[in-house]
């Protein structure tokens, strides 16, 4: 008789992201990596920052071999589920994409300061190079 493999939303496996309960999706597999937190050999904070997101790429970058993979099995606990809603956004991209914005929306007033300050000092670095 054919084993049922549980379903998860990306929203189910998302909330499970902390060390005491870790879980990564990766190509749209979901596994439970509490346990195995303290022997991965990047750190445990690497598996923490893939939670909440399908992390296939962030795996494949970092060149796992088949060992690593046959170990992943392990920890395999479901699948996400197909008809669930897209996959959101992680939380702290979109933190990181406001900072970006707001930079990108600063006056130029605020730059010139620090930009007219690098072209004095290297306008005197040039004048003071051409006196020796």
């Amino acid at each position: 008789m054919p084993t049922l493999t549980k379903l998860f939303s990306m929203e189910e496996a998302a909330e499970h992201n902390t060390k005491d309960d870790c879980w990564v999706v990766i190509d749209g597999k979901v596994y439970d990596v509490t346990s195995y937190l303290d022997d991965h050999p990047g750190g445990d904070d690497v598996l923490l920052t893939a939670t909440g997101k399908d992390a296939k790429e962030e795996f494949e970058d970092a060149g796992h071999s088949q060992d690593a993979r046959d170990e992943m099995e392990k920890y395999f606990v479901g699948e996400l589920d197909p008809s669930a809603a897209t996959i959101p956004e992680p939380k702290q991209e979109k933190k990181d994409m406001d900072t970006i914005q707001k930079i990108k929306d600063l006056p130029l007033q605020y730059w010139a300061a620090p930009i007219a300050v690098v072209g004095i000092s290297i306008v005197v670095g040039f004048l003071y190079l051409r006196k020796k």
